[in-house]
């Protein structure tokens, strides 16, 4: 072997292609490389400046900045770690969000041309620009990365932006593939949601046109919201000072080291972001940065809850010596332990939460989890019902009877509900009895047919008080007049009713609770456990009955 010889790595720009220009999909992340550049840099202030007409957009902030060293070894230099030498904060401390170094190649995923001009205090620009065109040329041409070189930084190209600019950097991208398709006001909600690095450190400000970025940005879904959980003393400006209209606040707790909250919306149409194919979700932040987007695809409940939630978890026990974040920057690692471990105490936590929704949307009248079999189905229809009835009570916002009104409904609302189901129970089965004795042919008694002549009576002379002409009943036969006790004495009457179990003797305990609740009263804990409890005598006996036909 010839020792004179020495060989070393030769990288085309395809590289480029593959790890930058097709790995990035997202404009919120490819955005969000930007931002993170201008955090790393410990910016105070980025300045987002988008134009539609012309398909541009500008990203400028006030960092330490880059001088030509850095520009060509660090930010040109696929693969460069500002941890490898700077450990893993900024000057100011704050934790880095880079990492692999490729999060830059976002930038070329998205523009004809990107302009990259960066100062230090007191210093020149300096920068270039890279043209994408030119770039496919060098790659189809196959050139190794050092054979293609930027086109010289022009002053002029961005001199509108650098008045008051003493440090930073200010990145340019031109013709957008597929033009700007999103307004300001989307991209404002986009921003206020995904980048929260002011819980990290309030001294740093975006602005969009040079209004900045707020929890305003997000009232439309805080006004919304209905139900909040605060997740572990979690602090932020969205929660405490835009959601004023908010039905429950409960505190939850987690034994990790998460901060955060969920939140639930009136409706899942709620958590459309601007009319587009986007919608709000619970995401994953580490250190400030949204790092997994809709973390609950990881640990489905197959809940209706889940469509109605969104929400921030932040957890920066993800970060550390361990890159636990996949090369595109939009996941976390998916076999990685530490976030197994997280998604296990997520889970557990998501699912009370689940079910508290469930119980707060059924306090307040509305549509709640039809598959949470804890509460019985005849229970929520019934309550469904009444609350759909209630409806009709519902007085307009600003009338001072309102509060009133809307709390006596509550207050029946339980009561409601039981009566309701308890009415459909007596509904069925007195009718399927009757439909048994017509099967069966059975005779009718001497004291059914009296009983029923009583009630016609009553009803002629009623209906001559309310000058009534028309008929009433569908059937006017003896079995239309006669409730659960007379009819039950036709099929199946015990003569040692303290002695023998019966369809009659329990239909005999069942009389008085059933009238007072076909009477619209208000029945005792007592009363509504002794009513559902003799009906599943009832049931259980017609159903051996009907059985046997």
């Amino acid at each position: 072997m010839n020792p004179e010889q020495h060989f070393t790595f030769q990288i085309s720009l395809t590289v480029l292609d593959h790890l930058g220009r097709n790995l990035y999909r997202s404009s919120s992340t490819v955005l969000g490389e930007a931002i993170s550049n201008a955090w790393d840099a410990d910016a105070t202030n980025v300045h987002i400046y988008l134009d539609k007409d012309a398909g541009t957009l500008v990203v400028k902030d006030d960092g330490i900045g880059m001088n030509a060293n850095d520009f060509q070894n660090r930010f040109l230099k696929i693969g460069f770690s500002k941890r490898k030498d700077g450990g893993n904060k900024s000057a100011k401390g704050r934790p880095y969000i880079g990492r692999k170094g490729i999060g830059k190649l976002a930038l070329l995923s998205c523009a004809d041309r990107i302009t990259v001009a960066s100062k230090q205090s007191g210093k020149d620009y300096v920068g270039g620009t890279i043209d994408n065109g030119n770039l496919d040329n060098a790659i189809t041409s196959d050139l190794e990365a050092s054979e293609y070189g930027l086109e010289t930084l022009n002053e002029n190209d961005f001199s509108k932006y650098t008045e008051g600019h003493d440090n930073g950097t200010i990145i340019i991208l031109e013709g957008f593939k597929g033009g700007i398709r999103n307004s300001e006001g989307y991209l404002r909600k986009l921003i206020a949601l995904y980048f929260k690095f002011a819980l990290v450190d309030p001294d740093f400000v975006i602005f969009l046109n040079g209004n900045k970025i707020s929890e305003v940005d997000l009232q439309d879904l805080a006004d919304s919201t209905e139900f909040l959980w605060r997740i572990n003393v979690f602090k932020d400006p969205y929660i405490d000072k835009g959601m004023q209209n908010l039905k429950e606040e409960k505190a939850v707790t987690m034994k990790i080291a998460v901060r955060g909250f969920i939140a639930s919306v009136r409706k899942p149409s709620n958590l459309t972001i601007a009319n587009a194919d986007e919608r709000v979700s619970v995401d994953l932040f580490v250190n400030g940065r949204v790092r997994e987007r809709n973390i609950l695809k990881h640990i489905p409940t197959a809940r209706v809850a889940e469509s109605y939630f969104y929400g921030q978890i932040h957890f920066d026990g993800l970060e550390g010596d361990v890159d636990r974040f996949t090369s595109s920057r939009e996941g976390v690692v998916a076999d990685d332990p530490e976030f197994n471990s997280f998604l296990s105490n997520l889970r557990k936590l998501v699912l009370a939460i689940v079910d508290d929704w469930d119980t707060l949307r059924r306090d307040y009248r509305e549509e709640g989890d039809s598959e949470n079999l804890s509460v019985p189905p005849r229970v929520r229809k019934s309550e469904e019902l009444v609350n759909t009835v209630a409806e009709d009570y519902e007085l307009p916002t600003g009338c001072h009877a309102k509060l009133t009104v809307d709390g006596w409904v509550k207050d029946l609302h339980n009561d409601a509900s039981h009566n309701v189901s308890s009415y459909a129970e007596c509904f069925v089965s007195e009718n399927l009895i009757r439909k048994y004795i017509e099967h069966k042919q059975l005779p009718h008694s001497t004291e059914a047919e009296t009983e029923a002549t009583r009630w016609k009576r009553i009803e002629s002379e009623n209906k001559n008080k309310g000058n009534i002409s028309i008929d009433i009943r569908a059937n006017d036969g003896t079995l239309s007049y006669l409730s659960m006790d007379d009819l039950a004495n036709m099929i199946d009457k015990t003569r040692q009713p303290l002695v023998e179990s019966a369809l009659s003797r329990d239909a005999r305990e069942y009389k008085p609770i059933r009238d007072a609740c076909a009477h619209t009263a208000l029945l005792t804990a007592t009363a509504k456990l002794r009513l559902s409890a003799v009906y599943e005598n009832i049931k259980g006996r017609l159903r051996t009955l009907l059985e046997a036909i």
